[in-house]
């Protein structure tokens, strides 16, 4: 290290208490939080499930969690080859997008147990 003029020392006033990363402000820092990469598709953030929907069958917009913890409202072309919406559709009691009923309101609001 001497010869490329690398000295292994330092002084002690260049130490700073270390301070973890902010997951909420720098996403995807944690296993949970990796990128999804499909063959056919860009990459994209994994998502942790679907908690609810606006309007119906395809002119819907879902509230999308995503494992980073952040939530979102996206339509449903942007989401409709996610296993998550399959998922939501089945705990609703909906066989395919077009019986999808119109909501105003979260469907599963009433549905959560609360302990």
């Amino acid at each position: 290290m001497h010869s490329r003029g690398i000295h292994p020392v330092f002084h002690s006033s260049l130490l700073r208490i270390h301070l973890p990363n902010d997951d909420r402000r720098f996403l995807g820092r944690l296993d949970t939080q990796v990128l999804h990469f499909d063959d056919e598709r860009e990459p994209e953030w994994t998502v942790s499930k679907i908690r609810s929907h606006l309007g119906a069958r395809e002119d819907a917009i879902f509230e999308v969690e995503w494992k980073a913890g952040d939530v979102t409202w996206l339509p449903y072309a942007d989401i409709s080859h996610l296993d998550a919406l399959a998922e939501y559709l089945d705990l609703i009691g909906v066989t395919n997008i077009n019986n999808l009923p119109d909501a105003q309101a979260h469907p599963l609001a009433t549905t959560h147990n609360h302990c």
